[in-house]
C-alpha cells in the first residue's frame, strides 16, 4: 500500500491524483494502458472509493484519462500522436458486441488488423456474443479521378482491375471469417457486408464499437505498377504510409473525442444508407 503523506496540506483525492499523474507522465502507466480498479486504487492509497472518483474524475478533465462504459478508465491516447490500431482491434473483440465499421481504399489493413483478434474467436479465447462488420470501398466499375495515370491525371480501366481483385482478396476474406464463426456455432449473430461507394476516400477511417474512432490520411504518391505488361506510371494513394490518430469517446459527450467520433459514425453512417451500393461476393 502506498500511504499517503499525513503532512501534506493537500486533499486526499489530490495527492491520489498527483500520484496517478506522475505514473502516467512518466510512462508507468502506458498510453492506452487500463488503470487498476476503483477497489485496487482504494487499497493502494488507503482512501476511500469515493476519493479515488474524484482523483479519476480530476484526471479525466485534465485530458490524461478516459472513461469507458462497462470496461474501466484507461489513460488517454494523444489525438496527436499516431497510434497502432492492432491492439486496439484485439481489445474491441473483448466486448459482448462487436462492431467494427471501416472506409477506405482496399480493406488490406483492415484485413491485417482484423484477421488476430478473428483467430482468438475460433480458438475459443475471445467469445464476443455478436460481430458486425461494415466495410465501405470506391467502386472499381467506375472511373476514378484518383489513382490517376502521371502523364495526363486520367483514369486507368487496367488500374481499377488490379484494385478490384486487391479489394475482392481482401474483403471477401474477412466476410469468409467472420460468416464461419456463426457457421461453427462460436457466435450467435454475425454480419458482415462490403459496399461501393461513388467516390474515391482520401483518407481511410476506422469505428470500433461505436467508442473509437482511427483516421488516417492518404498520401499520394508516384508509383509504377505493371498493367496488361507494361510499366505504368500512377499517382497512387498509399494506405500503408497513412499514419493513423486516435480519438476515443468517453462520459463527456461533448468534449473533441466524443464528438469526433460521434461525427464519424454520422458521416459513415449516412455513406452507407445512401450513396453505397452492396457488393454481391
Amino acid at each position: 500500500m502506498h500511504d499517503l503523506d499525513p503532512d501534506d496540506p493537500r486533499p486526499p483525492y489530490q495527492q491520489v491524483a498527483n500520484a496517478l499523474r506522475a505514473a502516467i507522465l512518466t510512462r508507468t502507466f502506458q498510453p492506452g494502458e487500463k488503470l487498476p480498479s476503483g477497489p485496487e486504487l482504494s487499497k493502494r492509497y488507503g482512501v476511500a472509493r469515493m476519493t479515488v472518483q474524484q482523483a479519476v474524475r480530476l484526471l479525466r478533465d485534465e485530458g490524461l484519462v478516459v472513461s469507458r462504459q462497462g470496461s474501466g478508465v484507461f489513460v488517454r491516447e494523444r489525438t496527436e500522436r499516431p497510434v497502432g490500431l492492432r491492439p486496439h482491434m484485439d481489445r474491441a473483440f473483448e466486448a459482448p458486441q462487436v462492431t467494427v465499421d471501416f472506409a477506405g481504399f482496399s480493406g488490406e489493413t483492415l484485413h491485417g488488423a482484423i484477421a488476430e483478434p478473428l483467430d482468438k474467436v475460433r480458438a475459443g479465447r475471445l467469445r464476443p456474443e455478436s460481430i458486425t462488420v461494415r466495410i465501405l470501398v470506391p467502386n472499381p466499375a467506375v472511373p476514378w479521378t484518383l489513382p490517376a495515370r502521371v502523364e495526363d491525371l486520367g483514369d486507368s480501366p487496367a488500374f481499377r482491375e488490379r484494385a478490384t481483385q486487391i479489394m475482392q482478396r481482401h474483403t471477401q476474406a474477412i466476410v469468409d471469417a467472420v460468416t464461419e464463426l456463426r457457421e461453427l456455432g462460436l457466435v450467435d449473430h454475425t454480419r458482415a457486408e462490403v459496399r461501393v461507394a461513388p467516390a474515391v476516400p482520401m483518407f481511410k477511417l476506422y469505428l470500433l464499437n461505436d467508442t473509437e474512432a482511427f483516421f488516417g490520411y492518404y498520401p499520394v504518391q508516384e508509383h509504377a505498377v505493371q498493367l496488361d505488361g507494361e510499366s505504368v506510371t500512377m499517382w497512387d494513394l498509399m494506405g500503408k504510409d497513412a499514419t493513423l490518430f486516435h480519438h476515443s469517446a468517453d462520459v463527456d459527450p461533448d468534449s473533441m473525442a466524443s464528438q469526433f467520433v460521434a461525427q464519424s459514425k454520422m458521416w459513415f453512417d449516412s455513406m452507407w444508407s445512401t450513396v453505397a451500393r452492396p457488393v454481391r461476393q
